[in-house]
């Protein structure tokens, strides 16, 4: 028990760093499964970089997990929906965007779970009604979307997408074009535009680094994506 906390708090102390890589490299020599409790604190944390880099390693984590043993791997999604179950008495903060990166990195379970995550914006389904794991959802679905936007397709994604185009969160539109425009979507290009000019600021996780952005820059590089490609 001693080991595991001295773990833990190593974990911990590493992920504000600044360096990404080294942060995943040492991370590598210990077991994925004794990484995992540190990980889920640290997808919980109030500081950004702390939080989106635990995101990031969870995700490694939990691809080299599955790999070793499926089940578990299977086990640590299921505790991802449940810490997004009302029932649970938790919040799931981080949990969406930690889900969608174990997705990105692991093609079995991307297979198994794509279309748990498509769920969380189904009403019908395991629908997330808080703007701000909405915000993360929308954020994971982006990020699926660059790596599988095929199986984001065939759960039918792109229409779910569309109504959080017309959310009162100005970082849910702005990362719901963001996802449209990474999967395609160019019948929704008109409903994008209309989210045009909006100044509203934000931090975006993106190619391992935090950046500020506003929702209009996000709208037009999704509109930028949906443009014909010139001859």
């Amino acid at each position: 028990m001693a080991g595991q906390r001295n773990l833990k708090k190593t974990v911990l102390a590493l992920l504000p760093g600044p360096d990404i890589d080294r942060i995943l490299s040492e991370l590598a020599a210990h077991p994925p499964e004794a990484l995992l409790n540190a990980l889920f604190s640290g997808i919980c944390s109030a500081d950004p970089q702390t939080r989106w880099h635990a995101i990031t390693a969870m995700g490694a984590t939990v691809a080299r997990l599955a790999g070793q043993d499926m089940e578990a791997a299977r086990v640590v999604m299921r505790r991802f929906m449940w810490s997004l179950n009302d029932e649970s008495g938790g919040i799931g903060w981080g949990a969406p965007e930690a889900m969608a990166e174990c997705l990105a990195l692991h093609a079995g379970l991307a297979e198994e779970y794509t279309k748990i995550l498509v769920s969380f914006m189904r009403e019908d389904g395991f629908y997330l009604e808080l703007p701000a794991l909405q915000r993360g959802l929308m954020w994971g679905v982006a990020r699926v979307a660059q790596v599988r936007p095929d199986l984001l397709r065939f759960w039918q994604a792109p229409g779910y997408l569309l109504p959080y185009l017309e959310s009162e969160d100005p970082m849910v539109r702005a990362l719901a074009a963001r996802a449209l425009g990474q999967l395609r979507v160019v019948a929704a290009e008109k409903k994008i535009a209309r989210c045009l000019g909006d100044t509203t600021e934000f931090s975006l996780y993106a190619d391992h680094r935090l950046s500020s952005v506003t929702a209009d820059q996000l709208v037009r590089e999704a509109l930028a994506a949906l443009a014909p490609v010139a001859e």
